[in-house]
């Protein structure tokens, strides 16, 4: 019995001595693991070989350690494989879980963006509605005179109050007035005709309450005729002073 411990040592010193001189000849630092392995693998195979079967047990028990010693370091690898396969699954839910929050995000703004389109697709369509109230009520807003007169008829006082009742109403708006004069008369007379016909309709929507600041006028004399051929009828419809709303905003335009 004790020459074969004895000779189960023998044989494991010089295995060991064998697997130690080719591991520092023909192998990297990367490898050391490897080693380890064989050399617990096969120092606990000829221990458990020499103590079943002597010598020759200490031989086979030898390769079967070896197997023993693969597999321990197997676990270990597997383990540090298992913990980054964790950590990259952890990874990998923080950025599913970024990508969601900026979908969410994304899907917010687009519901913003279209809520606000829709918003300023709705005020452009009010104020078209509205501006075309306003040309609908622009028509036949004229205040008409008698000839080389600026007198404002009762007729046209009436259609006046309307007017600035309408102002009332509606603070925004204000007036673009024109005055006018027909072709009788040197065109210096029917200038300063038109300019004290402006002036006269002017001040009676002031004394109506209306704001003189919301009220703006030229007057063009003789100069802007509504038709090409002068008759007593056409002289009629030029001596007139024209009354035009304008929504806040198309001042400038009308201008």
């Amino acid at each position: 019995m004790k020459k074969q411990l004895i000779a189960a040592t023998i044989i494991s010193t010089m295995m060991i001595s064998n697997v130690s001189w080719a591991n520092d000849n023909d192998h990297s630092m990367s490898e050391e693991r490897e080693h380890t392995e064989e050399l617990v693998g096969l120092s606990s195979g000829i221990l458990l070989g020499a103590v079943i079967g002597g010598p020759v047990g200490a031989i086979i028990g030898a390769f079967t350690g070896t197997f023993i010693g693969k597999s321990v370091g197997d676990e270990a690898e597997l383990s540090v494989q298992k913990q980054q396969l964790v950590q990259q699954e952890q990874k990998l839910t923080q950025t599913n879980e970024q990508l969601m929050a900026l979908s969410t995000k994304q899907q917010s703004l687009e519901q913003v963006s279209e809520k606000y389109y829709q918003l300023q697709s709705n005020l452009a369509e009010q104020k078209a509605n509205q501006q075309q109230t306003l040309n609908e009520l622009t028509i036949g807003m004229n205040v008409q005179f008698k000839t080389g007169s600026s007198h404002i008829e009762p007729l046209f006082e009436q259609q006046l109050d309307n007017v600035a009742y309408m102002m009332s109403l509606s603070p925004e708006l204000t007036i673009d007035l024109t005055g006018y004069a027909d072709r009788r008369g040197d065109n210096d007379f029917n200038q300063a005709l038109s300019e004290q016909r402006l002036a006269e309709v002017t001040q009676y929507l002031v004394t109506q309450g209306i704001a003189r600041e919301r009220l703006h006028g030229q007057a063009y004399g003789s100069t802007l005729p509504m038709h090409q051929e002068q008759n007593f009828e056409n002289d009629f419809f030029d001596r007139r002073v024209t009354l035009k709303l304008l929504a806040p905003g198309a001042e400038l335009a009308a201008n």
